[in-house]
């Protein structure tokens, strides 16, 4: 996977930038790009000498999530087969492998704890947008 061009220019020209790890693990494995820290709460299996920024900034955490949605009008059947088929995938040893070679980390859980966790992540963040006073432009 490449980096899109004007993020790798951007990186290329020194400047300090937060790539997701599927984008900058290649990068980061052939020497081209120096990682400082990973921004999950714990280290990751793929660069394990890697200190998270929680080692410096302790409470720090920010980890990219990737889950389904559908309206919520679609049949529970529907999403209770959706949901048992991505998990089921997810458990491949084949895809686990490629998963883990891009550093990412899957978590199989049901729709309702996912919901959870997207709630959860939706208050941590408001949070962070309310004390830092953030408004929209």
């Amino acid at each position: 996977m490449k980096l899109p061009r004007r993020k790798f220019l951007h990186l290329a020209a020194g400047a300090a930038a937060l790539p997701t790890m599927p984008l900058a693990i290649a990068q980061i494995k052939a020497g081209k790009l120096r990682a400082l820290a990973v921004t999950s709460a714990m280290r990751s299996p793929a660069l394990p000498d890697l200190p998270t920024i929680g080692d410096f900034l302790p409470g720090y955490e920010a980890t990219l999530l990737n889950g389904l949605g559908a309206p919520r009008d679609v049949p529970a059947e529907i999403i209770d087969q959706l949901n048992k088929e991505t998990n089921a995938t997810l458990a491949d040893p084949g895809m686990k492998a490629r998963l883990a070679d891009l550093g990412s980390e899957p978590l199989a859980m049901t729709p309702a704890d996912f919901g959870e966790l997207l709630a959860n992540e939706a208050e941590k963040w408001a949070k962070v947008i309310r004390t830092a006073n953030i408004k929209p432009e």
